[in-house]
Formats: structure tokens, C-alpha cells, sequence
């Protein structure tokens, strides 16, 4: 197909009307782009309320109406007119700015593609004043309350083929849905009304941030979100993040404002997302509504038509603080952090039928690892619990223990130095103990060599014990690593036979080439022949597991992210592995003791809500959900 002949002709200045329908192509993209504008206008005039009208998609009109400080009838034809605002007036200025719009071309520029008419009346004012069509137009008086109302209509009429490229009036109304709950979710101190062809769709009163995103999110957000509020310097983040069991499998929940400005960074979206790798699986995505506030002239704003992106001047000390702040914020997912499940299954959630509606919604069950069932130690459970005896124990359940007995049960089991920290102490109290002691409650039986089934104040707590375990050893295992680069010293255990095991060129050759990393990691890997590995050490907190499988695992990350990258950016990776193999396993018979003392040891553990794949490893049901299941007081 031949390329179109170039036209030539002489350089020449663009009609004015021309300018503006290109800076339109712009600015302009569909509907939802004018929204957008009109609503940062409404905004940077002070309204407190704002009405939002829409027909057709947006396609046929767009009506925006509020009660800011309006326009005065001498400045009408400026503000159609291109660059020209009241916004910025210096290059300072534009360093500095405060407002949400500020170039100067949104209403020239929707006024090259549609018919528009300008309504303004000012506090001082004793009537309101208009103007229609361009900056060209004649101002004329009006009536009208006092703000403004900026009347959109028949956009792209006059160019055709841009309107050829709109979707249905749903999916433009769609578009243009998602641009108000957008910014109705950054302004809670400001009512917003939404109408489509006549029809109130949304209404937001003035409220507070926790309840406006509760309207806008749902139920389902605002019972699984965590508040989030700190400062460093000139840098504030407050919000909510999802909890890891609110996760979503698209990234349509995640809400990020710099300044009051909604925003799609790289940047941001990194931090946050680094900050929940341990906690979610990899294909899942974090629900959160973020605002970041910080001095303008340390964020540049001026570097997308849309406004959309942003840059920072220090962007390496913006990500640190998102970064660590949220992750924070995810440590307090553990029960003794808020006293309840991520998502407790209430009676309002049983359905009639008696059927529970589980709220937490995990995602695909994820492989136990190595089906080679290791033997156990007490290390991270109650020491002298039988971990390492192979026999299955009969499971001591059906009748729940007394609190007083439970503290005395302990009385004889102190924590051994070289223990795993237990954190609550588990000895004899002076007082008698109380459920309000231990949010898990205390365990009466295992169900089908899985579940741990326990009671506590407010009814039945139901733990999944290979994902429970799996997160203590985790984050033990994780704690470890970060005091070796602290200087401390990482506990390994010496085999007393080493494990010694068939491999590869490439897995003895991997051995050879990362003894440093392998090291590091509190592993010794020695070839003994050009197809024998022995295994002489392992970390101490994970003695237990098969060694052979473990050095495999490791030997295979490393080979795959190379040395560096594996203690570095891939280490979560290696460590959840880690974790799997060690972790009890399912249908492993486990005695009173030795469920009690998992369910203390998840009350002392960060992020113990869920696993490192985010599933949850514990939900509740509450008293009130059990009497509804059984129509108790019916």
C-alpha cells in the first residue's frame, strides 16, 4: 500500500478555532473528560455543593451546577477564551500550584467541539449573567442562584469523525459515572448529586472520609479496610487500604490522590503494591483510597494534558515513605491488632436458608509444596509440645478448656532460650484468665485434620492451621534475615548426617557459583562428586523440613534470580517457599496443647490475618450467626 503524497505548503499561523479543536483532541478524549474539567472548576471556585447532569452519555449534554464564588460578567469571555485563568499569573506560580486546574484551556477547548453556555452569578451580584458560544459571545443577563452552571451540549457536533470514535451511551456514561465517584471520594466536605436522562443515579451528602467511601466502595470495603494516617516532614498519607482478603482481580478498586488530585503514577502504585507483596498473591490487586499531601512545589503537576500524571522532585524519598507506611499499616493484621476477624461472618450475612455468606473471599487454594510430611519441632510452638513424634495424637476436642486450667497448663513450659519468641508468656496467672486475654479463644477440636475449630467471647473462631503456620514461620523466618543484616548472628542447625542427594550439573554447578548467598541464607551446600550435593546445614528454624527439598527449592530461586536478586527483590518469594514446607500439614493430627499454642502464637504474630499468598487463616462466627443458622428466637 503506498504511502499518502505529502502536501506542501507554506508555513503558515493556524486559525485560532483550529487551535483549539487540536488542544481538544487532547483534552478532550469523550465525555468523561469534560466532567473532569468542569468538576476541578467547580472546585477550585470554593462550591460546597455540586450537581452533575447528564445526557445521553454525556454525548447530548452535560450540565454541572455549584455554589462557588461564581464569575464576574466582565470576565465571561476570558474564561473561554485560551490561556486565560485566574490560577497562576507567574512561573512561581505555576511551581506552586495549589488548584486542581490551572492552564487555562478546558472550557476554550470544549467550546470548539460543543455548544456551550456559561450561567455565573457572584455573592455581590444582583442577578446572574451569561454567556453562550465563545469567548466572541455577548454577555447577557440571566437568572440563576449564586455560582455557576456550565451547560455542555451536542459535543464533537461540528466534528464528526471524533464522535465516530465514542462507545455506547452506557459505557460513556460509565466513563463519566467513574470521574464523579472519583472526586466525590477525594471531597466528602462536598455534596454531589449525579442524574442521568432525568434520573437521579447518586446522591452524596457532606460527610466524613470514612463514610463517603463507604457510599462509594460498599459494605465490602469498608468492612475489610484498615485507617491509615502518617507524617514524615512535608509529606502526609491518610486513607484506608484494603485488607489482603478484599483483594481484587482487576485493579478497578485503587484510588491514589496527590494534593486532592486523582493520579495514575508508576511511581505510587509501585510503593503500595510493594509495601502488600507478602501478604497477596501475585495476580490479585489491593483495594485502597490514598491521599498524599505534600508542599506543591515539591510535586510537579504540569506534565499531562489531562493532569493525570505527576512528577516528584524527590521520588525515591516519596516511594520509601508509601512504602513503609502502608506496610505498617498491613503489620496490624493480626487478631491482638483490632480484636476480630478481617471479615467476621455477622447473622445479617447468614442467607434464610442457613447457609453463611463467607466474607472473606480467598482466592484458589495454593499447593501445600513437598507432599513429604517432616517431622516438627516445638520451636514454634509451646516448648515440649510433641512436634517431633510421628505417631498421629488423638485430638483431645468436644468439651472446651477452663481458662484457669488453660494458664496452668502452660505453668511448666517456659520458653527455652533458644525458642522461637513466643510473646505471651505462658505461665500461671494470678488472676483467673479470661477469654479477653487470648482473642482466638481457646481450641476444642480439629475438623478433618484441616481446620482448628476454637471458641472465644463472641462464638466459634475457625483457623486454618497450614496457612496459620505457614505465616508465623514466615515472618520468623523473615525477622531472622533482617537481624543478620543487622549484624546479629542467624541460628543454623548442623546435621549430624549430612543429607546428601542426586543432582544436575546445573544444580551442583548453582552451588558452587552462590555459596555466598547460600550462606547468607543459612544453608552449606557442598558438591561431592560432580553429581552429589550434601546438605551440612540448614537455618535453625527449619530444621525440621525435608533438607532435600529445601535445598532444591533454594538452588532453583537463586538459579533463576541470580544471587543478589534472590536476598533482594525475589526474597519474599524464597521465604513464603520456605515457609510452605515447614508449615504442618494437612490432616497432621495435633493435640489441645498444641492448637492452643498456634492460636497464641498468631496473636503475637504481624500480618497473621492472612498467609503470604493472601488467603486468610482465620474468620469467625459470631453467636448471633450460629442462633440464625438454627432459628433460635424465632
Amino acid at each position: 500500500m503506498n504511502a499518502p503524497v505529502p502536501t506542501h505548503r507554506p508555513i503558515q499561523q493556524l486559525p485560532d478555532q483550529l487551535i483549539s479543536q487540536i488542544a481538544a483532541g487532547e483534552v478532550v478524549e469523550r465525555p468523561s473528560a469534560v466532567v473532569k474539567e468542569l468538576l476541578e472548576n467547580a472546585l477550585d471556585a470554593g462550591a460546597t455543593q455540586i450537581t452533575v447532569r447528564l445526557e445521553e452519555g454525556g454525548v447530548k449534554r452535560i450540565a454541572i451546577t455549584d455554589n462557588g464564588r461564581g464569575i464576574e460578567p466582565e470576565q465571561l469571555p476570558l474564561a473561554l477564551a485560551r490561556h486565560a485563568t485566574s490560577k497562576i499569573a507567574s512561573l512561581h506560580d505555576l511551581e506552586h500550584v495549589g488548584t486542581l486546574g490551572f492552564r487555562g484551556e478546558a472550557l476554550a477547548s470544549i467550546a470548539s467541539v460543543a455548544a456551550v453556555r456559561i450561567t455565573s452569578r457572584t455573592p455581590n451580584a444582583a442577578h446572574a449573567w451569561e454567556i453562550v458560544g465563545s469567548h466572541e459571545g455577548t454577555v447577557a443577563p440571566s437568572s440563576g442562584a449564586f455560582g455557576t452552571t456550565i451547560d455542555v451540549q451536542d459535543l464533537y457536533f461540528n466534528t464528526p469523525a471524533r464522535r465516530k470514535f465514542l462507545k455506547s451511551e452506557q459505557t460513556e456514561y460509565g466513563h463519566c459515572a467513574e470521574v464523579v465517584r472519583r472526586i466525590a471520594l477525594a471531597r466528602p466536605d462536598v455534596s454531589f448529586s449525579l442524574t442521568h436522562n432525568g434520573r437521579t443515579i447518586d446522591h452524596w451528602n457532606v460527610s466524613e472520609a470514612a463514610k463517603r467511601s463507604a457510599q462509594i466502595l460498599g459494605s465490602d470495603f469498608a468492612e475489610a479496610r484498615l485507617p491509615l494516617d502518617e507524617g514524615a516532614g512535608p509529606l502526609r498519607l491518610h486513607g484506608y487500604v484494603g485488607l489482603p482478603t478484599a483483594s481484587k482481580a482487576r485493579a478497578d478498586g485503587q484510588f491514589f490522590y496527590v494534593n486532592g488530585r486523582f493520579v495514575r503514577d508508576k511511581l505510587l502504585v509501585h510503593a503500595v503494591r510493594a509495601a502488600y507483596q507478602d501478604v497477596l498473591h501475585g495476580d490479585r490487586f489491593p483495594c485502597y483510597v490514598l491521599s498524599l499531601d505534600l508542599d506543591p512545589a515539591l510535586v510537579d503537576v504540569n506534565v499531562h494534558p489531562s493532569k493525570i500524571e505527576v512528577r516528584f522532585r524527590d521520588s525515591r524519598a516519596v516511594h520509601q515513605f508509601v512504602f513503609h507506611a502502608v506496610q505498617r499499616t498491613l503489620a496490624q493484621t493480626s487478631a491482638t491488632a483490632h480484636g476480630s476477624a478481617p471479615a467476621p461472618i455477622s447473622a445479617a450475612e447468614v442467607r434464610p436458608t442457613g447457609t453463611p455468606v463467607w466474607a472473606p473471599r480467598p482466592h484458589e487454594q495454593t499447593s501445600f509444596g513437598s507432599q513429604l510430611a517432616p517431622t516438627f519441632s516445638p520451636s514454634p510452638f509451646a516448648p515440649g509440645s510433641r512436634w517431633d513424634d510421628p505417631r498421629p495424637q488423638p485430638t483431645q476436642g468436644g468439651v472446651a478448656q477452663r481458662t484457669e486450667a488453660y494458664g496452668a497448663l502452660f505453668a511448666s513450659n517456659e520458653p527455652a532460650k533458644s525458642a522461637a519468641p513466643v510473646g505471651v508468656p505462658l505461665s500461671a496467672s494470678d488472676r483467673p484468665l479470661s477469654n479477653d486475654d487470648f482473642p482466638l479463644g481457646f481450641a476444642l477440636a480439629q475438623l478433618h485434620g484441616i481446620y482448628i475449630l476454637a471458641q472465644n467471647t463472641k462464638g466459634l473462631v475457625l483457623v486454618d492451621m497450614h496457612a496459620a503456620h505457614e505465616r508465623i514461620l514466615y515472618e520468623q523466618i523473615k525477622n531472622a534475615l533482617d537481624a543478620r543484616l543487622e549484624g546479629e548472628e542467624l541460628q543454623v542447625q548442623q546435621l549430624l548426617i549430612p543429607v546428601t542427594f542426586y543432582a544436575d550439573a546445573i544444580e551442583v554447578a548453582t552451588a558452587q557459583d552462590h555459596q555466598e548467598t547460600l550462606t547468607a541464607l543459612g544453608f552449606d551446600i557442598a558438591a561431592l562428586s560432580p553429581t552429589t550435593l550434601a546438605v551440612r546445614t540448614v537455618p535453625t528454624l527449619l530444621k525440621n523440613a525435608d533438607a532435600q527439598t529445601l535445598a532444591r527449592d533454594v538452588l532453583r530461586d537463586v538459579r533463576e534470580f541470580g544471587g543478589s536478586r534472590v536476598l533482594i527483590e525475589r526474597r519474599n518469594e524464597l521465604l513464603g517457599t520456605l515457609a510452605c514446607h515447614t508449615a504442618v500439614r494437612a490432616n497432621r493430627i495435633l493435640s489441645n496443647q498444641e492448637m492452643n499454642a498456634l492460636l497464641r502464637q498468631m496473636e503475637i504474630t504481624e500480618r497473621s490475618d492472612q498467609c503470604n499468598h493472601g488467603r486468610p487463616t482465620w474468620v469467625q462466627l459470631e453467636i448471633a450467626a450460629l442462633d440464625k443458622l438454627f432459628l433460635r428466637g424465632q
